[in-house]
């Protein structure tokens, strides 16, 4: 009998700890989750870290800047934001001002202002601009940004 109540148990806890691996995120979960990222990538391009904010798009995503040809992938992603730290001490403010969670898909509509400072010298550039990031849920349950576009409000 002690045998059958200890195996009774033991698959009891197996089957509460599936019940909680396919318990589903709220989308206020999902939101924050995406907010978070948001913010990772802003702490990444305060710090010059270009590889900090690659990580964060798909292996085929988009970044659409103004006055730039289109960068397509991780790689043309961070070498766009690398040439940029190498010239530039660096300063970022910026955040969604709206959020939205449909399935896999998502989108971040937000604003931006930075502060470029020339390492060579010389006077330090701002601008302030709006964008929107298109971010898909992968396999894993992370979301990565599939397009990220922006304009300045100049």
């Amino acid at each position: 009998m002690e045998k059958n109540i200890g195996t009774f148990l033991v698959g009891l806890g197996i089957v509460l700890v599936s019940c909680q691996a396919v318990e589903k995120k709220t989308i206020s979960d999902e939101i924050a989750a995406i907010t978070a990222i948001s913010a990772e990538r802003a702490k990444a391009f305060n710090d010059g870290n270009a590889n900090g904010i690659a990580i964060h798009f798909t292996a085929d995503a988009f970044l659409m800047a103004p006055e730039s040809e289109i960068k397509r992938g991780r790689e043309e992603i961070e070498a766009y934001y690398q040439a940029i730290f190498d010239e530039f001490e660096t300063e970022l403010e910026s955040g969604y001002e709206d959020v939205k969670v449909d399935g896999d898909l998502a989108y971040g509509r937000g604003f931006a202002k930075v502060w470029l400072t020339p390492k060579s010298g010389g006077k330090k550039i701002y601008s302030e601009s709006k964008y929107l990031n298109i971010l898909e849920r992968q396999s894993d349950g992370a979301w990565k940004t599939t397009h990220d576009i922006w304009n300045g409000n100049d």
